[in-house]
């Protein structure tokens, strides 16, 4: 969600209005591809990630962020801006006040979590995020240890970023004005952002690890809050 916005400022000045924010968002989902990759190691090293939880979700996200891709062209900015920063608020108040459901994670049915994973790859490749903003947020309200479910958010993301990416290329190949790179994904933002990130990201995994459970879901919780008072302002 950070990437988004700090694409939409360093693309305005090359890339067409009525494009920007496809490709901003298609090249978010393309950096994502790359930097999951470390996150996922790292959280993966620490044994965080519940792959079984991965492997649930993992079938209806990726037909649910390719759907999303395809989807954007027929949105309004301000309708995906105004939508997702409502949402992030609610979440964000979700975690900060530790509401939750009365089962857990490992009761769901199939059904559930074949709903969950196309919402969150819906949403998720719409407005340009990996899994953690979605994933994480339903899985802590199922009763799943906050660093278990930003580990495995992290891993869900590249379903999501490789996804969202395929549809965000075939979308951009067929519009006029989109830019030189390969559909809607800017090649030079695109590697001058994997360059810098993909570094950080195992340290991110490691401040995760070292942060006290309930700072951590209150920090993340505030973390959202904010996000969503910036996408409200834009």
């Amino acid at each position: 969600m950070i990437i988004v916005p700090v694409l939409l400022y360093i693309l305005a000045f090359e890339v067409q209005e009525a494009v920007l924010m496809h490709t901003a968002i298609g090249t978010a989902l393309a950096v994502i591809v790359f930097t999951s990759i470390s996150s996922v190691w790292a959280h993966h090293h620490h044994g965080a990630i519940q792959w079984q939880y991965f492997t649930k979700l993992t079938p209806t996200i990726l037909l649910g962020a390719f759907s999303g891709a395809i989807i954007t062209q027929y949105l309004s900015f301000d309708f995906l801006r105004i939508l997702f920063a409502i949402f992030e608020i609610m979440v964000a108040m979700i975690i900060w006040f530790g509401i939750s459901a009365s089962g857990h994670a490992d009761n769901l049915n199939k059904g559930v979590w074949l709903i969950a994973g196309y919402i969150i790859g819906l949403v998720s490749a719409i407005v340009g995020i990996g899994g953690g903003t979605m994933t994480t947020p339903f899985l802590t309200y199922n009763k799943v240890d906050i660093k278990n479910a930003i580990a495995t958010s992290a891993a869900v993301g590249m379903p999501i970023a490789i996804a969202g990416s395929v549809g965000f290329i075939m979308i951009g190949t067929e519009i006029e004005g989109a830019t030189s790179g390969l559909g809607f994904i800017h090649i030079k933002a695109l590697l001058s952002i994997v360059m810098t990130s993909i570094f950080f990201a195992p340290l991110g995994a490691k401040v995760a690890h070292n942060i006290n459970g309930k700072r951590l879901k209150k920090g993340f919780a505030l973390f959202l809050l904010l996000l969503g008072a910036f996408v409200l302002s834009f």
